[in-house]
């Protein structure tokens, strides 16, 4: 077989293709496919499995500086649909973390990053893909995931659907900005506190909101003074910040009613924005065990399970539960959503 150049797409080639459910359907395959079947499970003809070794990480110059992550996966057997073929991924993920850049004039985003696909079977690298969107979506579709089988579905199948909810957003950067209108575009939000350190940022987060959703949407848009007036009556909250100190306490939580919460940041601790009396309460959920094992080194609590174990065999949190998905992101979620935007990009050309 000859060499065949890889395609490059750009940032705004791949941001023509990223919806919410091309994006959901692929980071929900991950989730699944990373956990190791039961003995029932492999007996079945159809398993989807992943292969994602540790991410590397590489100081670039002092702590300060940044850091460069490697995110090599494999992702096997796995299907976006139930009437689809099951499909394969070999990718990589390449991206820099510099929480300087918010700083920088005019700002920067905080992370950049590039993913590259693979032919599955020559190993060819068959395209370079800009992955910062692709980064960002990925992250804010694992909240919605995690949303929809850890808070939802303790009310019944169908509550993503039906039941309103109180959402509260601490820390209003890339990823609470995301998140925010992630979460008013899949839920139906009646309720949406904005909480951020500079409030310039939270205001002008709200009005653009405010202009996006229109008055038909009957989402109810305030700006909080604090993260504890932000979580007083949330049912789900979402915090990414890269706060070294704790800004959601049990006390800022409703009493004796279901909470979920999607911890999202990125500080030098994984769990230090929320309070160690929260995560003794609460079912914590994580993306895979390996990078919980890796990055929430220190944090005095069980881990109940990962989230694709959950969506697999429908163990729910109870309704009065506190959980807490601790997000932390993998290759195999990057490769997945990469795959599909691929995917999406070649059929657009079939079809021209």
């Amino acid at each position: 077989m000859s060499s065949i150049s890889p395609v490059y797409y750009n940032a705004d080639a791949v941001r023509r293709y990223l919806t919410w459910p091309l994006v959901n359907a692929a980071v929900e395959a991950a989730l699944v496919a990373v956990v190791k079947p039961s003995q029932d499970q492999e007996t079945k003809s159809f398993t989807s499995f992943a292969i994602q070794p540790k991410r590397s990480f590489t100081a670039c110059g002092n702590e300060s500086a940044g850091i460069l992550l490697t995110m090599p996966a494999f992702v096997g057997n796995y299907s976006l649909g139930s009437k689809e073929s099951p499909r394969s991924t070999l990718a990589c993920k390449l991206v820099t973390s510099f929480c300087g850049n918010q700083r920088r004039d005019p700002p920067l985003p905080s992370i950049h990053a590039h993913v590259m696909l693979f032919d599955k079977q020559t190993g060819q690298l068959s395209a370079i893909m800009e992955g910062t969107d692709l980064t960002t979506w990925r992250t804010v579709s694992a909240s919605l995931v995690a949303t929809k089988y850890l808070y939802f579905r303790r009310f019944g199948l169908q509550a993503e659907k039906e039941r309103q909810i109180n959402v509260a957003i601490v820390g209003c950067g890339v990823q609470g900005q995301h998140h925010a209108a992630a979460f008013c575009a899949n839920f139906r939000v009646k309720q949406l506190n904005l909480y951020n350190r500079t409030t310039a940022k939270a205001q002008n987060l709200a009005e653009k909101l405010q202009r996006e959703l229109g008055n038909e949407s009957g989402t109810q848009i305030a700006v909080s003074r604090s993260a504890n007036e932000a979580c007083q009556n949330a049912d789900v909250i979402c915090i990414a910040t890269y706060s070294c100190d704790p800004l959601v306490h049990l006390k800022d939580l409703k009493d004796k009613q279901g909470v979920h919460i999607n911890a999202v940041g990125a500080g030098e601790v994984e769990f230090s924005e929320v309070a160690p009396d929260v995560y003794q309460k609460a079912e914590i959920y994580v993306d895979c065990y390996a990078n919980a094992e890796a990055e929430l080194v220190g944090l005095k609590a069980s881990i109940t399970a990962e989230l694709g174990a959950i969506i697999n065999n429908g163990s729910y949190p109870e309704e009065s539960d506190i959980s807490i998905f601790q997000s932390m992101g993998m290759a195999s979620e990057d490769a997945c959503v990469a795959q599909a935007v691929y995917d999406a990009i070649l059929s657009s050309a079939e079809d021209s």
